[in-house]
């Protein structure tokens, strides 16, 4: 078994544009928009939304290309069954990826600096904190998510922090909905991990790569995306939308399928796609919703 599935070889722009991971996106731009429109969207701050697009948006990539470092030079990467890596395909030399995810944590600090001095200076507090945690995820000596501590990072910075932060830096308060939109937005981004861990399971248990879903084993593992999705559903209902939390229901059935059915490995691929257009749609839900009612 080769340690890169593809069947060609990506060129030297797309390479780069595959380990960034645009299927990810979604984990970073839904909670923005869902806390920039979420209270008085007619009044919306667009620099600032437009810096916590960057912030979030940089943070996801840093920590991508983090992961492809960290991953790759650990070799936990050797045996890929997921989607395009640059370290593990010794197709980059490992220190331009540890580069280009730093450089990535460097635009998110010019943004987060520049939102600072428009809003509040505690912002570059929980900022250094968030680029920490997205190096050490896998980064570091004890990586804390290869201990199945992965699902707390997301939750909390592409969730809580993201969400409510947008809120905050619109008009200098937050509102009480907030919190569960965030925790919304943060349980549809686990959803995304999950995907991915469920995908990797076999394989993150060969090398000791322990994920709450290695931890369960496949069989098991899918009552963890099924929480998330009651997570969502609750965030969403309890924060004020309830046929928006029906809708969550039909948007995240047919990933639910998939997460319970009998795939394993690369027959699990799709799952990712599914679950980051179930974000989409729900997160494209709720910001025309916000325009049209508040």
């Amino acid at each position: 078994m080769t340690s890169q599935p593809q069947t060609t070889v990506p060129g030297p722009y797309r390479r780069w544009v595959m380990a960034s991971r645009p299927r990810t996106f979604p984990v970073a731009l839904v909670p923005v928009g869902v806390g920039a429109a979420l209270v008085r969207p007619a009044s919306i701050e667009w620099l600032n939304t437009l810096s916590c697009i960057v912030v979030a948006l940089a943070l996801q990539i840093g920590t991508n290309f983090a992961n492809d470092y960290s991953d790759g030079v650990r070799g936990t990467d050797s045996v890929r069954v997921g989607p395009f890596r640059l370290t593990a395909s010794k197709l980059v030399d490992a220190s331009r990826v540890r580069l280009a995810a730093w450089s990535f944590f460097a635009i998110a600090g010019v943004a987060g600096l520049l939102l600072s001095s428009r809003t509040s200076w505690w912002l570059v507090a929980i900022g250094v904190s968030a680029v920490l945690a997205g190096w050490f995820y896998t980064g570091g000596p004890r990586p804390y998510g290869y201990f199945g501590f992965g699902e707390v990072f997301v939750l909390a910075y592409f969730g809580f922090v993201a969400t409510v932060g947008t809120t905050y830096v619109q008009h200098g308060s937050i509102s009480g909905s907030s919190w569960w939109f965030g925790a919304a937005t943060g349980f549809m981004a686990c959803a995304v991990l999950e995907a991915n861990n469920l995908r990797d399971v076999d394989n993150d248990r060969e090398v000791r790569k322990l994920t709450l879903a290695a931890r369960l084993g496949r069989e098991k593992a899918p009552w963890l995306y099924l929480a998330c999705v009651a997570g969502i559903v609750t965030g969403i209902v309890v924060g004020g939308e309830a046929l928006i939390g029906a809708l969550a229901l039909v948007v995240y059935a047919r990933p639910l399928r998939w997460a319970f059915s009998k795939r394993s490995g690369r027959e699990l691929l799709g799952l990712l796609k599914e679950t980051a257009r179930a974000q989409l749609i729900l997160g494209a839900v709720l910001v025309v919703t916000f325009f049209i009612t508040r």
